[in-house]
């Protein structure tokens, strides 16, 4: 019976040590999505805090030294600052005008530390407003 006990007791410790591991690497992945005026409105809150930031990224404010990539993030009248210092290329759509999407932390300077940038599709590939379907236009 005391092999039993011992049994049971190294398979409660093995469960255990996985569920604590989950759980914390649950925490470390987690993000919040703000806007960029919810972020300003954290404050001291939001430091240190692993965040994800949308905006639109604004003309000419992309600056490329080295690997950094410094840019200025504009939704509504609130800008935020970002600098991007990631092992991955950026998208080949992140450019003037481009919504993107920033992942990482705000520092106690109030600049936007990115380790990860998306950039959604540019919208030349929409359609105009009003315009017919291509397969339409075609007679399909």
């Amino acid at each position: 019976m005391k092999q039993y006990g011992k049994f049971a007791a190294l398979i409660v410790v093995i469960v255990g040590t996985l569920v604590w591991l989950a759980a914390a690497g649950i925490n470390e992945t987690k993000t919040y999505y703000k806007t960029i005026e919810e972020l300003n409105q954290m404050g001291e809150a939001a430091l240190g805090k692993r965040l994800r930031v949308a905006g639109d990224v604004a003309s000419g404010s992309i600056v490329r030294s080295g690997r950094e990539v410094r840019f200025v993030l504009v939704q509504n009248d609130h800008k935020l600052t970002v600098i991007y210092n990631g092992v991955d290329p950026l998208p080949d759509t992140f450019r003037d005008g481009a919504q993107a999407l920033a992942d990482g932390k705000l520092g106690s300077d109030g600049v936007f530390r990115a380790s990860r940038i998306q950039a959604k599709c540019a919208s030349k590939y929409e359609a105009a407003p009003g315009a017919k379907p291509a397969a339409t236009r075609a007679g399909l």
